[in-house]
């Protein structure tokens, strides 16, 4: 039997029901309410024959706790990819170089789903995290992605390292963020095939994926503040390598 989950979040259940309305099993809307975006996904969730049952607002907090927007589906969960479908089947179908985002440490699941926004907004081909100390693809995760979760593969892997030194096989070049870095980040050239490596928030990237990095570079600072939210800075040097390739 797959596991369940709930999603939660007009965007993230809108965007499950564009990509892969088979996963979605039922639907719990806040009763009562109607407006055009709830229509919307009222309207999508019933041309597809999912059940759609209308609760009261102290059910749908008891289903997902927090802002659920009057909206929670229960979905078969979807397992993120392994290794081997990074290497055998995602990277060879790419029709241009590979744009991917590593997060070694992440586990705050806020960050991990608005790296996944990010990720999807800039045209990053997959998110690569570790299957130890990582955060997980969970609720949380998914309505700070506001649908992306479903849109930008998940590939998790079981030693970070060991993926490096194949993507570096591969032709890819690793790029880390490090605040203290000599070289800025507008200064490397990111429009050949790259991986972009982004440390847990205070440790940054841990020694050994350090030192699987070609390069490392550092977002100029003007202000007090010494260093960015992963995923503020994720944004940041995903934008930097969109820029670079649509010139």
């Amino acid at each position: 039997m797959k596991e369940r989950e709930r999603i939660h979040g007009i965007h993230a259940i809108g965007a499950l029901l564009r990509r892969s309305p088979e996963r979605v099993e039922s639907l719990a809307v806040l009763r009562g309410r109607r407006d055009r975006r709830l229509d919307e996904l009222l309207q999508a969730a019933r041309a597809h024959g999912i059940a759609v049952r209308e609760c009261a607002r102290e059910e749908l907090d008891r289903l997902a706790p927090g802002v659920h927007q009057g909206a929670v589906a229960e979905v078969r969960a979807a397992l993120p990819l392994g290794e081997e479908a990074l290497f055998d089947a995602l990277l060879p179908g790419l029709t241009e170089p590979p744009l991917l985002l590593v997060l070694d440490g992440v586990t705050d699941p806020h960050n991990l789903g608005a790296c996944l926004r990010s990720a999807d907004a800039f045209g990053a081909h997959a998110v690569i995290v570790p299957r130890d100390n990582a955060a997980p693809l969970n609720a949380t995760a998914r309505k700070a992605a506001s649908g992306a979760a479903d849109m930008v593969p998940l590939v998790v892997v079981t030693n970070l390292a060991r993926t490096l030194r194949a993507l570096q096989q591969a032709g890819v070049w690793i790029v880390g963020a490090a605040g203290e870095a000599a070289q800025a980040l507008s200064a490397v050239d990111l429009r050949a095939a790259v991986a972009l490596v982004m440390g847990a928030e205070g440790g940054g990237m841990r020694r050994l994926t350090r030192e699987h990095c070609d390069h490392l570079a550092a977002i100029p600072m003007c202000g007090e503040v010494s260093s960015l939210n992963v995923s503020v800075a994720t944004g940041v040097f995903l934008y930097e390598a969109r820029r670079q390739r649509v010139m």
